[in-house]
């Protein structure tokens, strides 16, 4: 019975161990240089069938298959709303009547403090997290009625 345990484990083992004496090539020799302008003009969508595009457009639209167009990504952390975005809600919200000019000067400060104080919020004139999160709903006039100035 050891016998034939010890022909099975060094059965094992040679099997093993016959594809390590095999001379493998270097990898330099199995990669082809490229110049850049080869890089520059290879054409990336040539190798995708036209059959997977179209389904790929069906499933994802048409985005999907425009290679090389990439969206930016958002910024990190917590958006920031530009001066136009928060005159624009506070207009829409019936508490600014000043240009859209993109300017923060003291008739929007007074408009932000206004807003904050109907909202309960701390009126300090500066639309952080809270106040642009219940401000921003103010954005978009086609959902939102403006509210009456009290």
């Amino acid at each position: 019975m050891k016998k034939i345990v010890f022909i099975i484990l060094a059965f094992v083992m040679a099997v093993s161990f016959y594809g390590c004496g095999k001379k493998q090539q270097p990898l330099e020799e199995m990669q082809q240089p490229m110049s850049m302008e080869t890089l520059t003009t290879m054409n990336t969508t040539a190798a995708v069938p036209s059959e997977v595009k179209t389904e790929a457009a069906s499933v994802l639209g048409p985005a999907s298959t425009q290679v090389g167009k990439l969206e930016p990504l958002p910024p990190a952390g917590p958006y920031k709303p530009t001066p136009d975005e928060i005159q624009t809600a506070l207009k829409n919200a019936g508490f600014y009547s000043g240009a859209v000019d993109g300017k923060l000067g003291p008739n929007t400060k007074k408009a932000i403090i206004e807003f904050q104080k109907s909202q309960g919020l701390a009126a300090d004139g500066k639309v952080g997290l809270k106040t642009w999160a219940v401000l921003s709903k103010h954005l978009n006039p086609v959902t939102q009625t403006p509210a009456k100035k009290r």
